[in-house]
């Protein structure tokens, strides 16, 4: 389980979180939506310990992350930013294969080939993954990102955006497939995700942040509320229900 206690982020003067507390379970998707600058992402790389907080504690299985030596920490939490540059010329096979790093420190072994093959497969990847970064659209770039965070084998999975440059046939996939980790795979996957539909469908839990501060927090059907979004966006929604799915129906 992962546990935030107090956890404060400072840019100058301004929290962008403000003493945030919560428990985020395992074996679950936790989204977390709210407008830019709520300081979804800025959380997410605290959990990772990418970016250092200024108060407060966060524990990964009853340990609190700045006590994690870093091979230890990276065979038990993986993390897919936004923004992802590698200058060197790589195909999809190598880049999946840097997801095996703590585990072969870059000398691969039969299993670590096992789990980067795997992960190529599940991310629906293997007719091109010869192919190079720099030969991909968008979509299976992001797609190759993935199934490297997926390589890992990671207890925890937290991944920023992971719908960026995905058209709508594409998120469903991906989306499935994080689905299927979760479900058949046992992993606990945190979202920063915008398209609130999304996470409707396919979380179990989802924690609304609004200015740095924990507006609310509790499964699909407590937050997926007419009047919890409107206080979280600042806009008119309404809720329907298709097919045992609440969606979002907004407009300004």
């Amino acid at each position: 389980m992962i546990e935030i206690k107090n956890v404060v982020k400072k840019y100058g003067d301004k929290n962008v979180v403000d003493n945030i507390s919560m428990k985020i379970l395992d074996g679950k998707i936790t989204s977390f939506i709210g407008p830019n600058g709520a300081g979804k992402s800025t959380l997410l790389s605290m959990i990772s310990r990418l970016l250092k907080k200024d108060n407060g504690e966060i524990f990964i299985d009853g340990k609190e992350i700045s006590a994690w030596d870093n091979d230890e920490l990276a065979k038990r939490l993986s993390i897919l930013k936004q923004s992802n540059h590698i200058n060197i010329r790589l195909t999809i096979r190598e880049l999946v294969s840097f997801g095996r790093f703590p585990y072969s420190k870059g000398a691969l072994t039969k299993e670590d080939w096992k789990y980067v093959d795997e992960a190529i497969e599940y991310m629906k990847l293997s007719d091109i993954q010869n192919k190079y970064l720099d030969q991909l659209s968008g979509g299976q770039r992001q797609r190759a990102y993935i199934a490297m965070v997926i390589a890992q084998n990671t207890d925890y999975i937290l991944l920023d955006e992971p719908l960026n440059n995905l058209d709508m046939k594409h998120s469903v996939q991906i989306m499935k497939i994080l689905r299927s980790l979760v479900d058949d795979l046992g992993k606990t996957i945190i979202l920063v995700i915008h398209d609130i539909n999304f996470a409707s469908c396919y979380s179990d839990y989802i924690v609304a942040l609004k200015d740095g501060k924990l507006v609310s927090k509790g499964n699909t059907n407590k937050i997926i509320d007419e009047s919890v979004l409107g206080e979280i966006y600042n806009m008119d929604f309404q809720i329907k229900n298709i097919e045992n799915n609440r969606i979002c129906v907004y407009y300004s």
